[in-house]
C-alpha cells in the first residue's frame, strides 16, 4: 500500500497538524498528546502510520498513537530479540 493511500483515510486529516506535535511530555504538553492519541485510537490506518513512522526514522510528533518516547521503546524492544 502506498503512502498516499492509507494517508488519505487517515483520522487526523480533519484535525489542525499541531495537536500531534506537542511541545513538552508534562503538563499541558502531556494532555495535548492524549488528545492526539484519542484521535489515533479510532483511525482506521494506525497500523500503517505507526509503521511508517517506525520505518523512517520519524522523531517527532504522534503517530499511529505512539509519541517519540514509546516509538523509541518499541524500537528496542523489537531491536533486542535480534541482537540476542
Amino acid at each position: 500500500m502506498e503512502f498516499a493511500d492509507w494517508t488519505e483515510r487517515a483520522a487526523c486529516g480533519d484535525h489542525d497538524p499541531e495537536l500531534f506535535f506537542p511541545l513538552s511530555d508534562v503538563g499541558p504538553g502531556a494532555r495535548q498528546a492524549e488528545r492526539a492519541k484519542a484521535v489515533c485510537a479510532g483511525c482506521p490506518v494506525r497500523t500503517q502510520c505507526l509503521s511508517y513512522a517506525l520505518d523512517h526514522g520519524l522523531d517527532h510528533g504522534i503517530f499511529g498513537g505512539a509519541t517519540e518516547r514509546e516509538r523509541r521503546a518499541l524500537k528496542r524492544a523489537t531491536a533486542a530479540p535480534r541482537a540476542a
